[in-house]
């Protein structure tokens, strides 16, 4: 199933988009743990693999050494071990979906995902705790720093940021980036506001008092909603900018996208953000956002797509593949989109707990995940979008200069 974010755009914005990564594609950067975990069932985050030669297709080998591409490495082996991942929340639903249909395709592979935070997984990543780890937000220059060898960003899916909030029947509710930015730095308290009843002039809205939630954890899922509001208002920017965690001016903070939707569902004039995805496994009610252009736009997978389009059209999007999709250019881009990655480390051996074989079950999986009918068939039914197969090629590309002791990974499973 092939939903890329270039179908949806018309041939001439194809053609500047191609024309930008002829351009680009030359290169490939808390929060305590909470209990969420993917995977089908356990494993010794150090544990070596127990055995199991790989499949009988020929070309999943250790020793490699052949001709071919990136793309003739096979989806399946008979190995038996556990990878272990940990970090963002806004990707939890998805990465559930993976373990599990991953371990249908190898019955002795599994995949451990902790859902902690993109802070939190970022950590473990520093610290070497996990094979990968998961981040909504691009590590900063001190993270990368910490941890000692380069970490690569490879995309895996893209989603949205969405307002979500509790009121009585639940009427739809547009908001300006001016009245957003003024509910979460606590300026507007009252649901009746006259700047939110002018955003909605057909809304009745009731006289009740705004209960902000926000996350408590080092997250992703906080670093594109605040930089979409950095980007809106600058007075957000001066006052409380963009990282993963923030000194928020107001409200009640709760744990992983999990805890806020569930503290919306259980507070009466409650308003937070969450994923897109988890807003609607909670019946949630979602708010439409004013974008750059003045449009209210829903979010869903066209409209997140659309944000990425305007800016991959427009030049903006990195060689490092660390994109920020926020305020995107673009008529019907919704403007608190972003994208998720695995964090890679670019040599591998820099972790205890690695071999050459736990090295390539690692690059394998993540194959399979960028894989349009591995992984990404996966995403539209849970609310996120797929990735365009220029953006998957590049992240193969990337996964390409992935080493164990200076040896690319890649190569040592092919025939």
């Amino acid at each position: 199933m092939k939903q890329g974010i270039f179908k949806r755009l018309s041939k001439p914005w194809t053609l500047m988009v191609v024309a930008v990564f002829v351009l680009a594609v030359a290169a490939c950067g808390g929060d305590d743990p909470a209990t969420p975990t993917t995977g089908t069932g356990g494993g010794d985050p150090t544990a070596t693999p127990s055995g199991g030669a790989p499949t009988s297709t020929p070309n999943s080998g250790q020793n490699g050494g052949g001709n071919g591409d990136i793309d003739d490495i096979p989806f399946t082996t008979d190995r038996d071990m556990t990878l272990n991942g940990a970090g963002a929340t806004f990707p939890f639903v998805l990465y559930s979906q993976f373990a599990e249909s991953y371990n249908q395709l190898n019955s002795g592979l599994q995949v451990n995902y902790s859902s902690i935070g993109s802070g939190g997984g970022i950590r473990q990543v520093i610290e070497k705790t996990v094979d990968f780890g998961g981040t909504d937000g691009p590590m900063n220059d001190e993270q990368k720093e910490q941890a000692g060898s380069r970490v690569l960003h490879v995309p895996i899916a893209m989603g949205s940021v969405v307002p979500a909030y509790n009121l009585p029947g639940n009427p739809q509710v547009r908001f300006t980036s001016e009245t957003i930015a003024g509910i979460f730095l606590g300026d507007i308290t009252n649901w009746n506001d006259p700047r939110l009843a002018e955003d909605n002039p057909d809304v009745e809205l009731p006289d009740r008092n705004i209960a902000v939630i926000h996350r408590s954890d080092g997250s992703g899922t906080t670093f594109i909603w605040v930089d979409y509001l950095s980007n809106v208002s600058e007075e957000w920017n001066s006052e409380v900018g963009t990282a993963t965690s923030v000194q928020w001016p107001t409200g009640i903070g709760a744990n992983g996208n999990e805890g806020v939707a569930n503290q919306i569902r259980q507070i009466p004039g409650a308003v937070g953000y969450v994923e897109l995805a988890y807003a609607t496994q909670n019946d949630l009610a979602v708010g439409h956002l004013q974008n750059r252009e003045g449009n209210f736009i829903e979010p869903n997978l066209e409209s997140v797509s659309a944000a990425a389009g305007g800016m991959i059209a427009a030049g903006e999007f990195p060689e490092n593949m660390e994109a920020r999709v926020v305020d995107a250019p673009g008529e019907d881009s919704f403007p608190a989109a972003g994208f998720t990655w695995y964090l890679i480390y670019q040599e591998l051996n820099v972790l205890q707990q690695m071999n050459l074989e736990r090295a390539q079950e690692l690059i394998r999986y993540t194959l399979w995940s960028l894989d349009q009918e591995g992984g990404q068939q996966y995403h539209a039914d849970l609310d996120y979008a797929p990735l365009d197969p220029l953006v998957i090629d590049m992240a193969k590309e990337a996964l390409k200069t992935v080493t164990f002791n200076g040896e690319p990974v890649w190569e040592t499973m092919l025939p």
